[in-house]
Order: C-alpha cells, then sequence, then structure tokens
C-alpha cells in the first residue's frame, strides 16, 4: 500500500467503498493503492493523534527501528512509546514486525504503514 487516508465516515460509506473494492476485484481489475481508516466520530481521530503520538509516527516515518532505539531517539520511557506504538498499530498506521538478527537473537522493529498518509476529517 503507497498511501493510508484516516478519515471519518459513516457505516454506509463503508460498505459502499468495500462493495467497490469487491466489484473491481470481480471485475479483475487492479485494487486501489490506497487504504482508507475509518472514523465515525472525530472526536475518535483526535484521541487517537495526540501529540505525543504524532511526534512518535513522525520519528517511525523518519527512520523505523525497535521501541527502544525510537524511545530514546524521543527521550522517551520505553514502555510509553510501547503503549502508543501498540495504539498505533492496532488501527493500522504502523507494522511491528519480528527480525532476526543474525547472531544476536531477535528484535521488534517498528516501521509505518504506508509511504503516504493523508488526514480528512469532516465535521457535520
Amino acid at each position: 500500500m503507497t498511501t493510508l487516508i484516516i478519515k471519518t465516515g459513516d457505516e454506509a460509506e463503508f460498505f459502499s467503498r468495500g462493495r467497490k473494492i469487491a466489484q473491481l476485484a470481480d471485475q479483475k481489475r487492479p485494487l486501489p493503492t490506497e487504504s482508507v481508516i475509518s472514523f465515525e466520530d472525530p472526536a475518535d481521530v483526535l484521541k487517537l493523534l495526540t501529540v505525543a503520538r504524532l511526534a512518535l509516527f513522525r520519528a517511525i516515518k523518519e527512520k523505523p527501528g525497535s521501541i527502544s532505539a525510537i524511545s530514546e531517539r524521543l527521550h522517551r520511557d520505553r514502555s510509553a512509546v510501547k503503549r502508543d506504538v501498540d495504539q498505533l498499530a492496532k488501527v493500522g498506521l504502523v507494522r511491528v514486525e519480528l527480525c532476526i538478527l543474525p547472531g544476536h537473537g531477535r528484535m521488534k522493529e517498528v516501521s509505518v504503514a504506508a509511504q503516504r498518509f493523508k488526514l480528512e476529517a469532516l465535521l457535520a
């Protein structure tokens, strides 16, 4: 996926988007290279994208790495960064993948889920 859109929308819009993707798949046409994360309430978007999580997200986008390395770069407590990474991963903004380190065990690497991000909010 190249673009991730974070937006507000209702249930009807969600199912309409799903039907369009299913139709493209049925017709064996290319699927969109963008993915959408939709929230019904704009307050939920604001609850997710706090100032600290936006700074964390930018740091991960700039330089993916382990939670420990990221927390050191941001001068934040590791457990707080882990909690924020878990929330961002839960909605699909970041990925946490287990990487094998030759001769050194394993590490969980945090990276962004897409190359481009778009935030849309409609306040009604």
